[in-house]
């Protein structure tokens, strides 16, 4: 059987941060072998990804997470080193020791209980990446796209995001809200501000368009959803002197969309309003628009239920079934199967001293172990 503890604590020790994978797939795919697992190594642009399967009969349960990491930071403010996966006070400190090696390690050994009594009627699998913290192009978006061509069925996923707020258990994510970035590049004539008719400011020009897409109020909502939201990240106007208008002006923006509406279609109306707020202007105006992924809701039924219970059963709580919160690769998920994520408390993640109490990653082993079980019931 598998320790979760001493399984988290080995792969933290795999310095595995985005892209760079240190060993770390290799600790899964060994693990998953031998309790049976067929492993697939699926690698796409340098990038390590692993599907495997136990089983090849249906409903097919999936488990999805990453193995990388983000970067440590500043190294000496850490109290113990980032990748020695140390233990003070009961407590596991480490990167990815929240998001998310520990929830890979728990569901890991959760599977290998369920394998052990006879539980899975069906089978389980597990879709792990390791470039979720990074670009996230040749990772689960890639794997998906190659089991879906390939017509893999996977009925359900979890995914290990470390969804609770407060407390363990608290929320569990059933969708997310979509994301569009948006880069706005204004090109005029440099000049002298003296003679500003030789010149083409784009700055007035940015401000205009910039103006335009925040007078827009987006929506008040949708069911499940909160509101979406604009947010301007940058603007600057390169020019190191006071007495020269610059020759170009640059923008960049995030939207994050619930359901109301669709990457495509936020696309076209910031180009639609970057060209009215350049009409008459003498010179140019380009948009690069990223959609980082679409919205999408797992409705609430018998999938939702049963992992809601685990839950209860564990932790004593009801979770909330939320989708705030910013994006994860369950957005490539919901392609193929419905998804809802459920791990940790968050609220360290991507900190210095990124920590877990070692006595949460043995409750997240439980809730999962609850899962397997009710799902196979309820589905097989």
């Amino acid at each position: 059987m598998i320790d979760a503890i001493e399984f988290t604590r080995a792969l933290i020790r795999k310095p595995s941060v985005t892209p760079a994978d240190a060993g770390a797939m290799d600790l899964v795919e060994q693990a998953l072998a031998k309790l049976g697992f067929t492993c697939r190594r699926m690698s796409f642009g340098g990038i390590e990804n692993l599907y495997a399967r136990y089983g090849t009969a249906r409903p097919n349960l999936c488990f999805a997470g990453h193995t990388d990491v983000v970067p440590v930071g500043e190294a000496g403010a850490w109290s113990k080193d980032a990748f020695s996966a140390e233990v003070v006070d009961g407590v596991l400190i480490g990167r990815g020791a929240v998001d998310m090696k520990s929830a890979i390690a728990a569901f890991t050994a959760a599977a290998g209980r369920a394998i052990e009594a006879g539980q899975v009627k069906g089978s389980l699998s597990f879709l792990i990446t390791g470039d979720e913290e990074g670009v996230a192009v040749d990772g689960t978006k890639r794997v998906v796209e190659a089991l879906i061509a390939e017509g893999e069925a996977v009925d359900h996923c979890v995914v290990g995001e470390p969804t609770s707020s407060e407390a363990f258990g608290d929320m569990i994510k059933v969708g997310r809200r979509g994301s569009i970035n948006a880069e706005i590049e204004v090109t005029g004539v440099q000049g002298h501000v003296a003679y500003p008719h030789r010149a083409a400011n784009p700055v007035p020009v940015l401000v205009r368009i910039l103006s335009r897409l925040q007078a827009r109020a987006l929506d008040e909502g949708y069911p499940e959803f909160q509101p979406s939201n604009l947010e301007v990240t940058m603007v600057e106007a390169p020019n190191t002197a006071t007495n020269v208008i610059p020759g170009v002006a640059r923008a960049r923006l995030n939207i994050r969309f619930n359901p109301n509406h669709t990457g495509p279609a936020l696309a076209s109306w910031i180009e639609a309003e970057a060209e009215r707020a350049a009409e008459g202007f003498r010179g140019t105006v380009k948009v690069r628009s990223q959609i980082s992924g679409e919205a999408f809701l797992t409705e609430p039924g018998r999938f939702t239920d049963i992992v809601a219970e685990a839950v209860r059963e564990v932790a004593g709580r009801s979770p909330e079934l939320s989708t705030s919160g910013g994006t994860s690769d369950a957005r490539f998920i919901r392609a193929l199967c419905p998804v809802v994520e459920l791990g940790l408390v968050g609220t360290t993640m991507h900190q210095v001293d990124e920590r877990t109490p070692l006595a949460e990653i043995e409750m997240l082993q439980r809730v999962y172990e609850r899962l397997i079980a009710r799902y196979f019931e309820a589905f097989a």
